[in-house]
């Protein structure tokens, strides 16, 4: 794996470690609860980015399963993900695609679990990104819905764009009602 995505991995599971650590005080209800004015919960939106993320590993390791021939990577996957940090940046709200969104959020969770199963799954991720061979991190992997073909890193960088997305709406949701903690 290349020193940048290491890096980047940690970077994420520490935004991660500190979101789950916003929310952990938060009461069920509060985690559960709806914006007044529709859209998810704080915990679905959780549950939305742990499917985003764990259907785009399941992507990759199966697109690597049968040896596919696969493109170098290049100035088009870095260009489709300036388009979609670009995209994600946006304040608009879009709909989710088909398998990670209202079809398939719960309606109510636990905290405790969504936050164990999302470590899991962001530990998986390292785990299996650290056993893969350098020659796949210079080719074109990953198929995005939106924005098509890009890399691991490209993925990985997806990834984190989506957070940071979600992590404010997540703050919105949860601090309508109650005052943000203090830094």
């Amino acid at each position: 794996m290349t020193p940048s995505l290491t890096q980047h991995l940690q970077k994420m599971d520490r935004d991660l470690q500190e979101l789950l650590d916003q929310l952990a005080p938060l009461g069920h209800d509060n985690l559960n609860r709806k914006p007044a004015d529709g859209g998810w919960s704080a915990l679905q939106v959780m549950h939305h980015l742990i499917l985003a993320e764990t259907g785009s590993l399941n992507y990759v390791k199966k697109k690597l399963s049968f040896n596919p021939n696969l493109q170098n990577a290049g100035l088009g996957g870095g260009f489709r993900q300036f388009i979609l940090r670009f995209y994600l940046g946006l304040p608009f709200k879009f709909k989710a695609p088909k398998g990670v969104g209202d079809d398939v959020l719960p309606q109510e969770s636990d905290f405790q679990e969504t936050a164990r199963k999302w470590q899991e799954n962001r530990k998986d991720l390292q785990d299996y990104l650290s056993s893969l061979p350098d020659a796949y991190f210079d080719k074109d992997i990953y198929k995005h819905p939106f924005a098509g073909r890009m890399s691991l890193e490209g993925m990985v960088r997806f990834f984190d764009s989506h957070f940071e997305r979600h992590r404010k709406q997540i703050e919105r949701v949860v601090y309508a009602t109650t005052p943000k903690p203090p830094q």
